[in-house]
Parts: structure tokens; C-alpha cells; sequence
């Protein structure tokens, strides 16, 4: 008697099994319904049920769709497979071995078939819900209405098209060598394929059947050429360096993917008639099959590559000249670059201009606060309390106060939950007593009190209480509390409501000697009164205090996904969104603008780009979130959305109007998701800035695209590149572009605009100054681009021509006080003055006491390179010091001391001096010039006395120079600071002074 080919699972194991499956599969499913609930709820509370519904129906159409389709395929085949089977088999040894499976799956052949099938379809359906965004997409296609140069094709095909095309066609691919895979299994086993024994291998209907399978995928493969010939414009041109179609892919590609797309469908063809008309046998198929790879190799590999090799690297630039063309106008119109006004600046390295010491747009808003250093000052100075935190990076934002528009450095006194004592991180302190923060923290970025920000605003009493703070809030918001804010992390959520009358119950703020508390009124939340929503939310939660606390009665609502940023992207799961959301007061209330992007990875002939790498920084990480390491190739800033602070409500308003990327997604959606540009307030379009993320990608791309000329675009040779941090360049970490308020050149007035400096690539001088910033509520992007010949030090060569400077490096030792304290640099902002260039950065000094935060002890400044560095105590002083040097320099060459109303000096000539410049004076500054020489000198030849004596040669030549230019003009003139400066202490009065 023959054993049973698999053991018998006992009964009791059966019972087990099915036990343990149905467990595992309620769990399952009761964790998924749970997600699904409260996620309905939370979007039923900001009134966005729509984007969930749309979203989930969606999924589950595709998993159904897909995974259905995807089943009955391999099921019908496998099925198919059986009924073909032979029902008299050859004796033989294999057959004798392949007779215990066929007695194991016989009995139960179509459960065994449905289990596969479903697996299989389960695998393809979970893949399929995952391209929701490219099926909605393709749905609602929207034309872009501009063709692309090579097959005359709307862009729209690409972006919405395209992709969901080479998604089916991959469900294809698959599906048909599953099938051919479970097929060839399933006639092994039951005889139809054989591999031992006389006569035929295969029998006519397993033939016929697996024939016809393997013709459906070269016919797939013909669908795959006729793609391929449109995803040539998305491909990468490695002799131009481009990307898009090239000489090569248009002259030999593209007919060999024609070519071989009508040999595919003659294969496919001549597959099914030789192996089942005519020979009935395999060996005209398999040839059909190896002429069609052949071919492939020869006409799609062979072919081009020889093309590429004789014709197009002899002559690169002669071929790919229009392809180059077509790669600039579509990168720079796929990254809104192909508007950028590009202005010449000359970028002379005069003598700094007496006209700085009069000028009212650019010198008065120089911001000397660094929003990236002053947070440890913020939060020492207006935390109150230890778990109050402003976060790593602060933000610049600008307020019109008594008809002045100013910049200001702004913070958000949040609760940071991290820094709860272990007493206060119980559940009931946690998330039901400290709930929110309170005030938004500003202080003007050009102004400075006794080292530290004037605070104009955040206070959390009734008005300010030293003379560093304005007697009033200048910045006034009639509901102070932040409910939600950038320290919100996952788990930080917030249980608010009346616990009784007269019962306020949240940690609101201390005032004087007294704390005071609050009950959260806003609509804001979900309500979470009724037992089956604790229950829920204990179960989502993984907390019984929802059930068991006192705190949570009736009346409560629960506030989570309380990060502005997290929120927005819930609500609009399509947008990529700016890593620095910011706070501004409108209204009177404080709401979070976050920049939405929408992107695309199928613009053709569009550079493509990593996201992350693009966008990354020396603040990246610091302040500043990261964005996904993604490859798009068109962006564009469609979206401002604001999150209410206190509420947490979220708006999403329409910015770019004529973007076709947003426009089907407010389809998909219904087309009521995105509020129309003509409705945002105009309140808040006076806070609205030109995004930090966008500009990155736009800066560096311009590195390259601001050539427009192919030849000059082959060549390379004018392309610039982003510089790296000044104070530290060896870290590898590209400079932040910096927001300021100021008026660049062949602009009417100052400006809130962000802006970065650019250097040429492989150098460090300066290259040009690009801006971005909005007028009339458009963005605008301009360029001020020094000549090639400009010799004008960039960023990092400045700082450390400013820092090795030798009236300044003694100074900044003293600041360092032996090791005792740190000196910190802030952003050196690169500012175009007068035709030259004019060089800020703030000097903070931090001790090394605990607790110890930075304070803006000194300014440096130089005007056209590090010769003419100052370091000063003030603003003003150093725009003094630099006139001064400036009139000495002048003196040098035989021009007179310019006055504050003769901004444009006459040039040099190389004249004897004008009888109105004294001996005397001429004598003064060749006596300054020598004494620079004989320090530079000392400096080189490391003798420490020597030197020692140069820089007491230089303070008296300095002091000689200043008298006689006080006797030659007859007017008092501002002291330079001296080669060895004493460290002065701050003055112990609190008046306020502007920076």
C-alpha cells in the first residue's frame, strides 16, 4: 500500500491554525478600522472629509481593480493549464515521482488554484492602491498647452499620461510571466511538459497554450518600444550632458524602437502560427525569439552606439547644438527660470563712497540679527519657564508699524514637550495641563539693545518691563495661544474642554508672581465626550487614561497631528512642502504659511534633480526639515497653506493660477479643495515670501541655465556654482540664501526679498547676486551679474579676508577672551552699493558659562574686498570707519576726501593732487599705507616683536592720518578702531539703540 505523499494535519492543529489566522486577521482588521475612523473624524473637524473619501475610494478601487484582474489571469491560466492536461501519461521514472503531487492536489485542485490566485492578486492589488496619485492624475489631465519640439505631443501626455501608461504596462509584463511561470508548473506536473522520455516533450495544447502566452508579452513588448520612443525625451543625454532626446536617440534610437516594435508584432505573430498552424513545434518560435533579441541588440544597441562613436563625439556640439536648445527652454521653463531678469553689475572695487554714510534704502535695513543664532537668545531671554522653547531656528518675517514696513526676527513661544521635568511628564501634566505656548516673539533684525534684540512683542504680561522691550506691543494679536506649532511632534497631543464651571484647568502663562490658567475655546479638536469615542481613541492611542481619567469628561475634545507642517500634508497629500514653515500675526491671530509644491518626474527634455540634494544646506537639519530624496523635474509653487495656531484650521490658497498640475488635482478633488488666488486676504499676502526650497532648486539650476546660448551651455566655462558657508567652507555645506528687506539696483524702493550670492564654478569670487521676491503678488526672480573679468571676492573669501584682516584678528582674539567665550559669525550678507559691493556680518560672542547665550558684541564690514575690513561696535561706526578708509585710499591717489552730498567721486586720473588735498594729509595716508605694508610683512616673517611694533606703527599712523584729515576739512571725523583694541563693557543703562 502506497504512503500518502504529505502528512494529514491533525484536527486539533487545524482547529489551532484557523484560530490563530482568524486572530491575526481581526487584529488586522480592527487596527485598520480604527486608523480609518479617527482619521475620518479628524478630517470631518477641519472640513476636508473630501480629500479622505476621495483618497480611500480610490485605494480600494485599485486594490479591487488591479488585484482582481491580476488573479483571474494567473487563476484562468493555472485553471486553463489543468483542463490542457494530458489524460494518458508515458510510463516513465519522472511521471512515477510527479504522481504523489498530482494525488495531493487533485482533490482540492481548485482551492489550491484560488489560494495562489488570491495571493498573487493580494501582492498586485497592495501595489496598485500605492499609485492612487498617478491613476487620479492620469483622470483628470489638464493640457499644458505647449508641445514638445520632437513629436509635437501636448507636455500634458507626459506628466499625466505617461506614467500611468508604463504602470499598466508593467502590470502586463507581470501578470503574463506569472502566468507563463504557473502554466509551465502546472503542465510539468500533470504530464502536458516532460523532460525525460521518447516522443514528444509538450504536448499540442500546452504548446499552443504557453505559445500564446509568450506572444502576448512580445506583443506587450511592442507596446514597451512604442513608449520607449516617448521616454527618449526623458532620458539622459551623456554626450551633451543634457537631458532629453539627443542626435543619436532622434537619428538611430528612434527608428530601431520602430523597427523593432513592427518585428515584435511579426514575431508575436509568426510565434502562434509556426508552433500551432504550420511546423507544430518549438523550434521556429525559439527562433523567432533569438531573431527578435538579435535584433535588439543590433538595431537598439549596436546601431546607435556606432552612431554615437562615428558621427555625433567627432562633432558633439555641431549635433547636439538644437538638442542643447531644446534641453535649456524646457529645464528652465519646467523650473520657472525662463523669466529671470538678468542685469550687468559692475562690481568695482572702489574705495568705500561717503555717499554709505547718507544712504536711506539699503544701509538703515541691514539686518544684523541672525535668526539662526538668536534662539538660544530668545529663549533665555522670553522663556519664562524651562519647558518653553522658540526651537533651533527662528524666522524673518516683515510688519508695517507707524507706515514703516520693517523686518523683523520672529518666534513662537511653544511648549516643547521634551523639556518636561520627569515630574511633569506624567500623563495628566503632559497632555492635559501644559497644552499650548503663548505669544509670538519679534524683535526689529536691524536693531540691537545692549547686545541683545529690542522685543517688540510676545510679552506675557501686560506691557514691557525693561528698556530692552517697547512699552507697548507694537505687534498686537487678539488670541496669543499656540495650540499647534513646529515643536509638536507624533504622540504630543492635547486633551482641552471645561472640567467644570469655573474650572480652568490649562497652564496658560506666568504673569508677575502669579501663573495663569485657561480652558481651550476654539473649534478646534475632535470630541471625545461619548464612551465609544474614548474607547476608540484608548485604542488608537494605546492609553486607558482616555477611559479612566477624570480629566477627560464630556466635555473634552482631543487635539493631535499638531505640527502645522504634518497637518498640511494630511490635508493635501499631493504637495511637496517647504522645510521652514514660518508664523505671522493676521488678523490678530497667529497662523502658520507653509509653501506647497507640486512637482513632476516627466517634463520632457527638463533637467532632472534630487529634491533633497537640491534643497540642502548648512540649516537643513537645524530649524529646517529635510525633503524626501526624490527625482522631479518641474516644480512649481502653487500652494500657500495656513494653519491656525490656535485652532489648527486649515486654508489651502491657489498662487500660481496657470499651473495644470494643480488644476487636476483640484479636479481629482472636486474641484472646491483649493481656495482661488483672488480671495487671499490681503493681510496675509503682505506676509506671503518667496519660498526658501524653490529658490534653492532655482539658484542652482540658474548656476547653469543662465546660459542660454548652446555653445556657451557645451562649453561650460561661464557656469557658476553656490558657495559654501563662509565661516566654515570646509565643511562641504552650501550657504542659506538669506531674506532681507533692501533695494537692489534697477529696483524703485526696498524690498522683503530673499536673496544668495553665486560664485563662478571652481572659484571664489563673486559671480552675482540673485533675488527672488514678489511684486504685485507675482513671483519675480532677477540676477545682478558681475562682468567675467570682475576680480570682486565672493562670500568665503571675503570672511576670511575680513577675519585675517590685521586691525581686526587681534580684536577678535581679545572677544574670544582665551578661550573663555566663542565668536560667532551671522549670515554675511553680500549687499550692491554704489557699483561696488558692500560685505555685513554680525560677530556674536557666546561665553562658555552654562546657560550663556550669544550676544552681538561687533559688526564687520568691508566694502569691495577684505582690504577695507572694519570691525566695529555698531553699524554706524563701521559705516564711519569705512568712509574713513575710503578717504584715505582716495588720498593715495590724488582724488580729495569725498563729503556725505558728493556720493559719485570723479575717478582717479592719475593727476597731480588738486591744491585743495594738503601735503600734509598726502603725507598721512602713504604713512598708513606704509605701516599696512610693514605689518603684512612682520606678519610673514613670524616675528612677534616685530610685529608687535608694526601694529603700534600702524595705530599712530592711523591717529596722524585722522588729525590731518580733521585739520584738512575742518570737521570732526569718526575714529577707526585701532590695530589693539581693549574690550569695552556693555553700558549699564538699557537704552535702546538702533543697530
Amino acid at each position: 500500500m502506497r504512503s500518502s505523499p504529505l502528512p494529514r494535519m491533525s484536527r486539533r492543529g487545524r482547529v489551532t491554525v484557523g484560530v490563530l489566522v482568524g486572530v491575526f486577521v481581526l487584529f488586522t482588521l480592527l487596527g485598520w478600522g480604527v486608523n480609518a475612523w479617527t482619521d475620518w473624524l479628524w478630517f470631518d473637524e477641519l472640513h476636508y472629509t473630501k480629500v479622505f473619501t476621495t483618497v480611500l475610494t480610490t485605494r480600494l478601487l485599485l486594490f479591487l481593480v488591479v488585484g482582481a484582474a491580476m488573479a483571474i489571469v494567473i487563476g484562468g491560466n493555472l485553471y486553463l493549464a489543468y483542463r490542457l492536461r494530458p489524460l494518458l501519461r508515458p510510463h516513465s521514472s519522472e511521471q512515477q515521482t510527479l504522481d504523489r503531487y498530482r494525488v495531493a492536489l487533485t482533490p482540492r485542485i481548485g482551492t489550491w488554484f484560488a489560494i495562489v490566485s488570491v495571493v498573487v492578486g493580494l501582492f498586485a492589488g497592495l501595489s496598485a492602491q500605492g499609485r492612487w496619485d498617478t491613476w487620479m492624475l492620469f483622470r483628470n489631465a489638464q493640457p499644458f498647452n505647449v508641445k514638445d519640439p520632437i513629436f509635437n505631443i501636448d507636455i500634458g501626455f507626459y506628466v499625466f499620461q505617461y506614467p500611468f501608461f508604463r504602470y499598466l504596462l508593467g502590470v502586463g509584463f507581470t501578470a503574463v510571466v506569472l502566468a507563463v511561470l504557473g502554466s509551465l508548473a502546472v503542465h510539468y506536473v500533470f504530464g502536458g511538459v516532460r523532460l525525460q522520455g521518447g516522443g514528444d516533450r509538450i504536448t499540442n495544447a500546452a504548446r499552443a497554450h504557453l505559445t500564446t502566452l509568450v506572444a502576448v508579452f512580445v506583443l506587450f513588448k511592442a507596446l514597451a518600444y512604442v513608449l520607449d520612443k516617448r521616454a527618449l525625451l526623458l532620458s539622459y543625454n551623456e554626450g551633451a550632458k543634457v537631458y532629453g532626446a539627443g542626435y543619436t536617440d532622434v537619428n538611430a534610437l528612434l527608428p530601431a524602437k520602430e523597427i523593432l516594435g513592427y518585428i515584435s508584432i511579426v514575431v508575436a505573430i509568426a510565434i502562434i502560427l509556426f508552433s500551432n498552424a504550420f511546423i507544430r513545434n518549438l523550434v521556429w518560435p525559439g527562433v523567432s525569439l533569438a531573431l527578435l533579441l538579435i535584433s535588439a541588440v543590433a538595431i537598439g544597441g549596436i546601431y546607435p552606439s556606432a552612431v554615437q562613436s562615428f558621427q555625433v563625439n567627432p562633432s558633439t556640439l555641431d549635433k547636439e547644438r538644437p538638442f542643447i536648445k531644446n534641453s535649456i527652454e524646457a529645464t528652465t521653463a519646467a523650473y520657472g527660470i525662463d523669466k529671470v531678469d538678468i542685469e550687468p553689475y559692475a562690481g568695482s572695487s572702489q574705495p568705500p563712497p561717503a555717499s554709505l554714510a547718507t544712504d536711506t534704502s539699503i544701509v538703515p535695513n541691514i539686518r544684523l540679527l541672525d535668526p539662526q543664532l538668536l534662539s538660544e537668545t530668545y529663549t533665555q531671554l522670553q522663556q519664562a519657564r524651562g519647558f518653553y522653547n522658540f526651537g533651533d531656528k527662528l524666522d524673518i518675517d516683515r510688519y508695517k508699524i507707524d507706515n514703516n514696513t520693517q523686518d523683523y526676527v520672529v518666534g513662537v513661544r511653544e511648549i516643547n514637550y521634551a523639556n518636561l521635568t520627569a515630574q511633569q511628564s506624567n500623563w495628566l501634566n503632559r497632555h492635559t495641563i501644559y497644552t499650548h505656548g503663548y505669544g509670538v516673539v519679534a524683535a526689529p533684525a536691524n536693531r540691537v539693545c545692549n547686545e541683545q534684540p529690542y522685543f517688540v512683542s510676545g510679552f506675557l504680561g501686560d506691557e514691557g518691563s525693561d528698556g530692552c522691550q517697547s512699552p507697548t506691543e507694537e505687534i498686537k494679536t487678539s488670541q496669543p495661544r499656540i495650540y499647534y506649532g513646529e515643536q509638536m511632534r507624533d504622540g504630543d497631543y492635547a486633551v482641552v474642554g471645561s472640567r467644570g464651571a469655573g474650572s480652568n484647568a490649562e497652564f496658560d502663562r506666568p504673569t508677575g508672581n502669579a501663573e495663569q490658567y485657561y480652558t481651550y475655546d476654539g473649534t478646534g479638536g475632535v470630541s471625545i465626550g461619548s464612551f465609544p469615542r474614548r474607547l476608540l481613541y484608548a485604542v488608537k492611542m494605546q492609553e486607558t487614561n482616555f477611559l479612566l481619567s477624570e480629566a477627560v469628561n464630556d466635555n473634552s475634545k482631543l487635539l493631535y497631528v499638531r505640527n502645522p507642517r504634518d497637518r498640511v500634508a494630511k490635508v493635501a497629500p499631493f504637495l511637496k512642502l517647504d522645510g521652514d514653515p514660518y508664523p505671522a500675526v493676521v488678523g490678530g491671530r497667529v497662523v502658520w504659511i507653509v509653501d506647497g509644491y507640486t512637482t513632476a518626474a516627466t517634463y520632457p527634455n527638463s533637467e532632472r534633480i534630487n529634491l533633497q540634494s537640491a534643497t540642502t544646506d548648512e540649516l537643513t537639519g537645524t530649524g529646517t526639515v529635510a525633503q524626501a530624496r526624490e527625482e522631479i523635474n518641474y516644480i512649481r509653487n502653487s500652494v500657500k497653506a495656513t494653519v491656525d495656531a490656535y485652532d489648527g484650521t486649515v486654508k489651502l490658497y491657489e498662487f500660481d493660477d496657470q499651473d495644470p498640475v494643480l488644476k487636476a488635482w483640484n479636479k481629482a478633488f472636486g474641484g472646491n479643495l483649493i481656495i482661488p488666488k483672488a480671495e487671499i486676504p490681503q493681510e496675509l499676502s503682505d506676509h506671503l515670501r518667496y519660498p526658501a526650497d524653490l529658490f534653492k532648486v532655482q539658484r542652482d539650476l540658474m548656476a547653469r541655465y543662465h546660459v542660454t546660448e548652446p555653445n556657451e551651455f557645451f562649453s561650460g566655462q561661464d557656469y557658476w556654482e553656490v558657495p559654501n558657508a563662509p565661516d566654515a567652507p570646509d565643511r562641504g555645506q552650501k550657504q542659506p540664501p538669506y531674506y532681507l528687506m533692501t533695494q537692489l539696483p534697477g529696483q524703485d524702493a526696498p524690498r522683503f526679498q530673499l536673496t544668495s550670492a553665486v560664485t563662478p564654478r571652481g572659484r571664489q569670487n563673486l559671480a552675482a547676486i540673485i533675488s527672488g521676491s514678489y511684486v504685485d503678488g507675482k513671483p519675480r526672480l532677477e540676477a545682478l551679474e558681475l562682468p567675467d573679468q570682475s576680480v570682486v571676492s565672493g562670500p568665503v573669501q571675503v570672511h576670511q579676508q575680513m577675519t585675517n584682516a590685521t586691525d581686526v584678528r587681534g580684536q577678535l582674539s581679545v572677544l574670544a577672551a582665551d578661550g573663555k567665550a566663542t565668536v560667532q559669525y551671522g549670515n554675511l550678507l553680500s549687499l550692491p552699493f554704489d557699483s561696488g559691493m558692500l560685505y555685513v556680518e554680525p560677530v556674536y560672542v557666546k561665553s562658555n558659562d552654562q546657560n550663556a547665550y550669544p550676544l552681538l558684541q561687533r559688526v564687520l564690514l568691508s566694502y569691495g574686498d577684505g582690504s577695507n575690513a572694519v570691525l566695529a561696535t555698531s553699524l554706524q561706526q563701521g559705516i564711519k570707519d569705512l568712509v574713513a578708509k575710503g578717504d584715505a585710499q582716495r588720498a593715495l591717489t590724488g582724488q580729495p576726501p569725498q563729503s556725505p552730498q558728493q556720493p559719485n567721486p570723479p575717478p582717479a586720473t592719475g593727476a597731480p593732487p588738486p591744491a585743495t588735498v594738503s601735503p600734509e594729509l598726502s603725507a598721512a595716508a602713504q604713512r598708513v599705507a606704509d605701516a599696512i605694508d610693514e605689518v603684512k610683512a612682520a606678519q610673514e616673517s613670524g616675528d612677534f616683536t616685530r610685529w608687535g611694533k608694526a601694529l603700534t606703527d600702524l595705530d599712530a599712523a592711523n591717529e596722524a592720518f585722522l588729525a590731518a584729515q580733521r585739520a584738512a576739512n575742518n570737521r570732526p571725523v569718526a575714529t577707526t578702531p585701532s590695530a589693539t583694541p581693549t574690550p569695552t563693557a556693555p553700558s549699564p543703562t538699557a537704552t535702546p539703540q538702533p543697530g
